[in-house]
């Protein structure tokens, strides 16, 4: 039993840290791949959120992916970590990456339908994915 709760618990945190570096990852190659509105700074949240109204479609690409890929990443990680439950597992991390896509939203003042396509489409189908790759 307790080698399963340490797994269990190693399941969670390397989850999450795995799925953070792929996401980071990816949010810090976006604006190359796509270029921000002018006057954008990326990675300052003030500069963000003050211009998120000059955003197009095309700018929420790159963080679905980041999300997207990045729970899938770290829900593998965590089912394949774990001793058993490997689906509760996996969908842990897509409730971690959902409540911290709910906070981004939130302080960029993000609306409409880029934030609800991110939060349907990138945390837990994806958390179940990487359940089904990691099985």
């Amino acid at each position: 039993m307790r080698n399963a709760t340490i797994r269990g618990i190693l399941a969670v945190i390397l989850g999450w840290v795995a799925g953070s570096i792929v996401n980071m990852g990816i949010i810090m190659l976006s604006s190359s791949v796509i270029p921000l509105p002018e006057g954008v700074i990326p990675g300052d949240m003030d500069s963000l959120k003050a211009n998120i109204h000059l955003f197009e479609g095309k700018h929420f690409i790159m963080p679905f992916l980041a999300h997207s890929l990045g729970t899938l990443v770290g829900a593998i990680v965590a089912a394949r970590i774990a001793m058993s439950n490997k689906h509760i597992f996996a969908m842990v991390i897509g409730v971690l990456f959902f409540i911290g896509g709910i906070m981004v939203n939130q302080q960029l003042g993000i609306t409409g339908t880029p934030m609800w396509v991110d939060l349907i489409l990138a945390y837990f189908p994806f958390a179940l994915f990487g359940y089904k790759i990691a099985k």
